[in-house]
């Protein structure tokens, strides 16, 4: 797919810095004018709940969070529309003018799949630095895990049928458009028909013809014959300008035989936008079978979505591929994914002083400490049978039995024998010391590994309606501990 004269680069050229709420700002001179501006503490990026009522998400955007901490940094005019806001002092905007990340930043690999309360990124790093990449770390993981979450979805639906990404014009502008082809990408789709992100991230390329093309023709039939003769070896043609039936099937054909294969070349596909797709497909596929064009694909369109494709198939639809567009890049039924940046613990020396968020609603009561995550997979099978949070390096053994506990219940437990199961740390290095120690894979190795890993789920966690709850658990040191700072708390109180 890379061809070897052209140097895909993910990284963003432009300096978005200041992408950033103010209150990032305002909380930093806080600490920097305070005792806290050298203090090492601990965030975890989480989410709590899975879009559309699914079992799963897709862990999308760590590529683009990586481009932009290389590039963070404040310009003169940064610092020079700072100062006039009148908010900030002279001293703090000269640390803003030199600063730099020195931290720690782990992370799960792009495209593993994810399920909520777990840490998808773990920041160790002085409270600053730590403080001022949430916005930037948020925006780029809520949005492109959601995207790859839909197109997972929708690719399921498809049952094998080939899926492209045709958004780009209902995006919420530019970078939505790009970074959503990207996370569609991940999450299994073929290809985009957004240019840009071919070109940027190493993306297949799609596209035929639109209405107008048809229509700046005397007549449909010389508009097909044109693009045939253009685009011979690739040549797939829109049939519903006029009546799809009647007119642009009929003219499909006509040019097949009277141009294509006179010339040693097929009808690649017809493409169908409007109209009941199930009872069109069935009869184009028909008429195309009768001429002889067993091998002329079917292609639909028209703002698809798991549900409907869905529908299409038990109804026997005869469909190769789909271009999916609004309900996939703007993940339409679920448009917002949720992710939350929280302080998990505050280090004195080398001494973890863990942290906890407490709330009336129990699903906003966040995991304390300093935590590393673990999944289980059973030996027999190779699937996932959970995943396990713990206190940052606390000893595990796969040849003894291992219990696994619910997060805020210690009855509600599962304990896995000793010697059937195996333990993969889902956080990796990305970056130590402020250094990037991660080999950022490319767009297609990330997509392989999702597929590899999605192999390994079990089939009830991946359905659509009414799925299994994934486990995601912790371990007996680590809710105790929550349990008795949730304790001290209600004491205090």
């Amino acid at each position: 797919m890379k061809s070897l004269d052209y140097k895909f680069d993910f990284r963003d050229e432009r300096n978005l810095s200041l992408v950033m709420d103010f209150y990032e700002l305002t909380m930093s001179q806080c600490y920097f004018n305070s005792d806290h501006k050298d203090r090492i503490v601990t965030f975890d990026l989480f989410y709590r709940r899975n879009p559309d009522s699914g079992g799963y998400a897709v862990f999308a955007g760590l590529e683009e969070i990586i481009g932009y901490i290389q590039n963070l940094h404040f310009e003169d005019s940064d610092i020079a529309y700072l100062r006039s806001l009148n908010r900030f002092n002279d001293e703090f905007l000269e640390y803003l003018r030199h600063f730099i990340f020195t931290g720690d930043i782990f992370a799960v690999k792009e495209g593993t799949p994810v399920f909520p309360y777990e840490p998808l990124i773990r920041v160790k790093a002085k409270i600053i630095e730590a403080q001022l990449l949430e916005t930037a770390m948020l925006l780029c993981v809520n949005h492109q895990t959601l995207i790859a979450t839909k197109a997972k979805r929708i690719v399921k639906a498809a049952q094998g049928r080939a899926i492209m990404e045709f958004g780009a014009r209902r995006a919420h502008n530019f970078d939505a458009a790009n970074y959503g082809a990207r996370a569609a990408f991940i999450g299994g789709v073929a290809g985009t028909a957004t240019t840009y992100a071919g070109q940027k991230f190493g993306m297949p390329v799609l596209g035929t013809m639109a209405h107008s093309f048809v229509q700046s023709f005397d007549c449909e039939y010389d508009a097909f014959l044109a693009y045939a003769k253009t685009y011979p070896d690739s040549c797939t043609v829109l049939l519903d300008t006029y009546n799809t039936l009647k007119s642009g099937l009929v003219n499909a054909i006509r040019v097949a035989k009277e141009y294509l294969e006179p010339n040693g070349y097929r009808l690649q596909g017809v493409r169908i936008d409007s109209g009941d797709m199930a009872y069109l497909s069935k009869k184009i596929r028909t008429a195309l079978d009768v001429a002889g064009m067993e091998d002329c694909n079917i292609v639909i369109s028209n703002s698809l979505d798991e549900y409907l494709i869905q529908s299409l198939i038990s109804q026997g639809a005869q469909i190769n591929s789909m271009g999916v567009g609004e309900n996939l890049v703007c993940s339409k039924s679920a448009p917002v994914f949720g992710g939350v940046y929280k302080m998990s613990s505050i280090f004195d020396g080398d001494t973890m002083i863990p942290k906890i968020k407490v709330s009336e609603n129990v699903e906003k009561v966040t995991n304390p400490g300093y935590k590393d995550l673990y999944r289980i997979y059973d030996m027999e099978s190779g699937k996932a049978v959970g995943d396990l949070m713990t206190i940052h390096k606390e000893s595990l053994d796969p040849n003894r039995d291992l219990t696994i506990y619910h997060q805020m219940n210690s009855w509600k437990n599962k304990t896995i024998p000793g010697g059937s199961y195996v333990l993969r740390d889902l956080l990796e290095p990305i970056f130590l010391n402020g250094e990037l120690v991660y080999e950022v894979p490319d767009l297609q190795e990330i997509r392989a590994y999702s597929e590899q890993e999605f192999s390994c789920m079990w089939d009830e966690i991946l359905r659509f309606e009414y799925p299994q709850t994934y486990y995601v658990d912790l371990s007996k040191q680590l809710l105790d501990l929550k349990l008795k700072m949730l304790e001290d708390v209600k004491h205090a109180g």
